[in-house]
């Protein structure tokens, strides 16, 4: 089976745009979201721009602050408190990443936990760890949804997350935690990868290397989640799995494009709307 993100994002779009319709005649406002992008790094402009046509498709308010590389700190800092006090605001995203002479940890700090859109703040984090209700960062929250869509029990599964980052390894292993899963938490440094991989009923990805996953890392009737996204020796878009060597040894498997990709920006509409009823108890 293969897992279509793309549809399922547009399926779930669509609800959210059903949503914001009826708050707008509700509330008087439409859920804002306001994204700051500093400097030219092309990914992050391609990213911004995938954003502001998701967020008009549903008719959330979108924002786009753009500044040049030279863009100081303690401006940015300045910036982000501004929208912190501002009512009409739900959520704030600092696209990354950010000029070396910025402090990543010091922008995420500076964002209101209950505008962190993005679920990056380290009091989201700690909540997200202790299982209590807060905004899930958008990959990890995406996948999940992914696995629901096929209707896929976690309960005593081994799950395998490959990759230890902060924005898909670690909060997707507490989120399977939470759902009843046996996790690992395999990296660059576990001893015989493929090994602990073959123990995985369902397999995340997410190392940065194309193709790097084949089958001798699967086991038969495992789900495979590909986060990676690379370029292949012709300039074309891959996954970190080999999805062609893989694909008739998997239960389902997300393809690279069209997998994880799309799910990641429509959750971050869904935070931002589960943000604007926050503000609006």
């Amino acid at each position: 089976m293969i897992i279509n993100g793309k549809e399922i994002s547009l399926k779930i779009k669509d609800k959210i745009k059903k949503e914001v319709d009826q708050i707008s005649k509700k509330y008087n406002r439409l859920p804002k979201l306001v994204v700051i992008l500093v400097g030219d790094d092309q990914a992050s402009q391609t990213y911004v721009r995938n954003k502001e046509r998701a967020s008009q498709y549903v008719g959330i308010e979108s924002q786009v602050i753009r500044h040049d590389s030279s863009f100081s700190e303690e401006a940015l800092l300045a910036e982000i408190r501004q929208l912190n006090q501002d009512d009409t605001v739900d959520g704030i995203l600092v696209q990354l990443p950010l000029p070396a002479h910025i402090d990543e940890d010091k922008v995420l700090e500076t964002i209101d936990s209950n505008k962190d859109v993005d679920g990056f703040h380290p009091d989201n984090v700690a909540k997200l760890f202790l299982g209590q209700q807060c905004p899930v960062p958008c990959t990890p929250k995406g996948m999940m949804v992914l696995l629901d869509e096929i209707n896929y029990d976690l309960t005593g599964k081994e799950v395998v997350v490959i990759g230890r980052s902060h924005i898909v390894g670690k909060p997707v292993a507490m989120l399977c935690l939470q759902k009843n899963a046996t996790v690992t938490i395999a990296h660059s440094k576990t001893k015989d990868l493929p090994k602990v991989c073959q123990r995985a009923d369902i397999l995340i990805v997410a190392i940065g290397k194309a193709k790097m996953i084949n089958s001798d890392y699967i086991k038969e009737g495992a789900v495979v989640l590909d986060v990676g996204i690379n370029r292949d020796e012709n300039n074309r878009l891959c996954g970190d799995v080999d999805f062609d060597d893989v694909k008739d040894k998997v239960y389902a498997i997300t393809p690279v494009p069209g997998g994880i990709g799309p799910m990641t920006v429509t959750m971050l509409l869904k935070n931002t709307l589960e943000l604007f009823y926050q503000h609006n108890q």
